[in-house]
């Protein structure tokens, strides 16, 4: 289910579930979607606030954020996430992974590095796995 803010051509604002975009699309293309107050069905999707971000502070400069600021916060919301949310296999990461694909060990959460060989071996196994450059944290030998 998707929630949209919408308003009606004489400017009632209200808000509409769908099932997804498509859906929206398909009953406003047919008229299907009417305001509550007036029951008119010129409907148009208006800018949600909740979607709209403020500053983040210092590094905005005259033509807005600064880029490399923003990939770095970006980064280390990824490191501190993968390293609060997967188990570190270190060098085991290959075995483990081959273990989690084919039933051997519960499903989870792994990280762990390995080597191009043994990346390739995955690949051929179907293994689904994701490379992330992250920096050295305190519970890796790196």
């Amino acid at each position: 289910m998707i929630a949209y803010d919408l308003t009606c051509d004489q400017g009632h604002g209200f808000e509409g579930w769908f099932e997804d975009a498509e859906a929206f699309l398909d009953q406003q293309r047919r008229g299907l979607i009417a305001c509550p107050v007036c029951g008119s069905t010129g409907i148009e999707r208006r800018p949600s606030r909740f979607a709209i971000r403020a500053s983040q502070g210092p590094q905005d400069g005259p033509e807005g954020p600064d880029p490399g600021a923003l990939l770095a916060r970006l980064q280390r919301r990824i490191a501190a996430y993968v390293q609060t949310h997967f188990e570190n296999v270190g060098s085991n990461f290959a075995k483990e992974a081959l273990k989690i694909h084919y039933g051997v060990s519960e499903p989870r959460n792994i990280r762990g590095v390995s080597t191009r060989q043994e990346e390739q071996v995955l690949r051929e196994e179907g293994v689904p796995f994701l490379k992330v450059p992250l920096p050295p944290s305190p519970d890796t030998d790196a």
